[in-house]
């Protein structure tokens, strides 16, 4: 199991899991912009990635500004990349699909 950056990544991929769904977790840093020289000024990693979807997913707990900056990310990485598909998902996505199907994220 990878290191995750919080419990809702983690139910995620609780999710992901009992469902039987492949993930590959933070497998592609896509950059958004350089600067003259060519290094990276902003980059975006999606949280994962879905092969048999051809699907990355970002999984947020931020509060509402944060979750702003990160959406302004996602536009600029669809406008960039525009082959790329990226869904954004709060946590209380994630936690309504548990309790749908009644799954046990605690543990």
């Amino acid at each position: 199991m990878p290191r995750f950056a919080n419990d809702a990544e983690r139910e995620c991929a609780k999710v992901l899991d009992f469902y039987g769904v492949p993930w590959d977790y933070e497998p592609h840093t896509f950059v958004l912009e350089q600067d003259e020289e060519g290094r990276t000024i902003a980059a975006f990693t999606p949280d994962f990635y879905l092969p048999e979807q051809d699907l990355f997913l970002e999984i947020t707990v931020m509060k509402q500004r944060l979750v702003t900056r990160k959406n302004r990310k996602l536009r600029k990485l669809r406008e960039l990349y525009p082959g790329v598909q990226v869904k954004l998902f709060y946590k209380r996505d994630i936690e309504r699909l548990a309790q749908r199907y009644r799954l046990d994220l605690a543990s």
